[in-house]
């Protein structure tokens, strides 16, 4: 899951121009690119997070892989050199297209949650994962120019719902993720014809007992989800590998709020 949303910054105001002159944002070529992409998500998921990853046989050590990568568009961000020159990644993210899900079997979101009220949306639907950024670029360039780019890949491919998750420490077990759901089920939960069930649900004996249990501040990817109008499809999944609950959430490209569609979609 997108366990790198426990250190992400949040998505900045669009209004603020704030994107490192050093920085530039490409999709990715070749394998060997990717590899560079599954590279930084290894030093960030395994080494940083401590999160227990399963890639696939005869994965080099050192790579975080699965088996939805071959079938992802990756998109990454190097720094610059002064002479223009592409540096190390520093951050990336992957979008798997409704046709490319379809060849693999479905989407990633699946091996979490049962998408079945989604069956009839699923050929408008691009769906994100792994989003990765580096300790040094935390501070919001990285991610806005990636979500940029990630729009304008979106209306190219025909796709208007951007699937995705974010995930929520639970190194308690679950319980301050449970009081955080149960205060953003009551004004961030998508219709009830859009939402999907946890196959390993939150264990329920975890849940707050007590409304004056105090839930914690949204982490900053959720954050920025909810800042661009996405909804919240269903209760949170557990990811006993990352050690966190994973929110399940949609963002039609309609519903962006003015000033983002400005600066993703209508500027380009």
């Amino acid at each position: 899951m997108n366990a790198s949303a426990l250190h992400l910054p949040s998505l900045p105001a669009p209004a603020a121009r704030d994107a490192a002159p050093r920085l530039r944002c490409d999709w990715a070529r070749d394998a060997s690119e990717v590899r560079e992409a599954q590279r930084l998500r290894f030093r960030v998921f395994a080494l940083e997070l401590g999160a227990r990853l399963s890639p696939p046989a005869g994965t080099p050590y050192g790579l975080d892989a699965d088996e939805f990568d071959p079938h992802c568009e990756h998109l990454l961000v190097r720094e610059q050199t002064e002479d223009g020159a592409p540096g190390p990644v520093v951050a990336c993210y992957r979008l798997l297209g409704a046709s490319a899900a379809l060849r693999v079997g479905g989407f990633y979101a699946e091996t979490a949650f049962d998408l079945t009220r989604l069956r009839s949306h699923r050929n408008r639907i691009g769906e994100l994962g792994r989003a990765c950024v580096a300790p040094e670029h935390r501070r919001g360039a990285a991610m806005l120019m990636m979500w940029g780019a990630i729009a304008q890949r979106m209306q190219q491919l025909g796709l208007d719902l951007l699937l995705g998750s974010a995930s929520v420490p639970a190194l308690d077990g679950g319980s301050a993720a449970w009081a955080l759901w149960n205060r953003l089920a009551e004004t961030q939960m998508a219709g009830i014809e859009w939402r999907v069930r946890p196959r390993l649900p939150l264990h329920p004996a975890l849940a707050p007992r007590s409304a004056l249990v105090e839930p914690p501040a949204a982490p900053p990817l959720l954050r920025a989800y909810l800042n661009a109008n996405a909804r919240i499809l269903g209760a949170p999944a557990w990811d006993a590998d990352f050690r966190c609950a994973d929110f399940p959430l949609l963002l039609p490209l309609q519903d962006l709020p003015a000033s983002y569609r400005r600066r993703f979609l209508e500027a380009r």
